[in-house]
């Protein structure tokens, strides 16, 4: 039987995760730490021993509650969301330029804003589907509809939001589907695997911070990235960064010193970006996966 520490144990564990989630899907930290603790709440209600997937059991619990949220948000759509990046007035914006600027550039941020063109169950549908890979079957279980009603939604979510951001059409499934290939050829050291997934003039471009920690420089062209990945990233966990699939290097499940991003064009990878930066990775919005 499973006591509280266990529970309590599996639930910090999740925060991380579960407050991304809540984030995308609500677009308020305040919020979606709000919906997090309520999603403890929650947990706390039910009988430890009889939980069989506590991941599972959470990410169904905190999809609920945002759902509800949302829901009475559109009730009440006076109601300001208080996060600068998604409401913020002229005033707000001039007090602190800096701030802005880096919000402008983050692909998250700004994927978050067009979110809010979404109803409830589409914006649900189209986060828990798209950004984290969660099946329809339970995405239906969440939102009360059948896995393919789940499907049509996130769907149709995927069109209203097609070329509304610095997103533009990208698959973030595809995305998600060719970066968790490329980590698994990469770590089995599968060179005709990665072969298949970059384009013939892939370039790979670590900045001066990764370069120094090892044997990476700029190279161009897919035999010689492949033969300089393969049998490597043995260290590395899926990732979303900016919302966007890629990979980070945490040695010893210590601080991440290392991101690696992907641009696509036709499913092929066309640039690899590797950061080392602290600084840099600092400003990023990490989320780990479940590799």
């Amino acid at each position: 039987m499973h006591d509280d520490d266990w529970l309590i144990a599996r639930f910090e564990e999740s925060r991380p995760r579960l407050h991304a989630l809540a984030y995308r899907m609500l677009g308020s930290h305040a919020e979606a730490e709000d919906a997090v603790q309520e999603t403890w709440l929650r947990l706390r209600r039910t009988d430890p021993a009889g939980i069989e997937n506590v991941g599972g059991l959470l990410t169904t619990v905190v999809g609920r509650v945002c759902l509800d949220r949302l829901r009475a948000r559109r009730a009440r759509p006076e109601d300001p969301v208080d996060d600068p990046a998604l409401g913020a007035t002229p005033d707000d914006a001039a007090s602190d330029p800096v701030d802005e600027a880096i919000l402008a550039e983050s692909v998250g941020t700004a994927l978050m804003v067009v979110l809010d063109r979404l109803g409830p169950a589409e914006r649900v549908a189209f986060v828990l589907h798209d950004v984290f890979a969660v099946p329809f079957d339970d995405i239906a279980e969440i939102l009360g509809r059948t896995p393919d009603a789940s499907r049509q939604l996130a769907s149709r979510a995927r069109r209203r939001l097609q070329g509304t951001g610095p997103t533009g059409g990208l698959d973030l499934v595809r995305q998600r589907e060719v970066v968790d290939a490329f980590l698994r050829a990469a770590r089995g050291g599968d060179f005709d695997g990665l072969m298949q997934l970059l384009d013939p003039d892939v370039a790979l471009l670590p900045d001066a911070a990764a370069m120094s920690m090892g044997s990476l420089r700029e190279m161009h062209g897919a035999e010689a990235v492949a033969t300089a990945l393969a049998g490597g990233a043995r260290g590395a966990t899926l990732a979303l960064v900016d919302g966007i699939a890629a990979f980070v290097w945490a040695p010893g499940g210590r601080d991440i010193r290392g991101v690696v991003q992907f641009t696509l064009r036709d499913d092929r990878i066309v640039a690899i970006d590797v950061t080392g930066d602290a600084d840099r990775i600092a400003q990023l919005d990490i989320v780990t996966l479940d590799a």
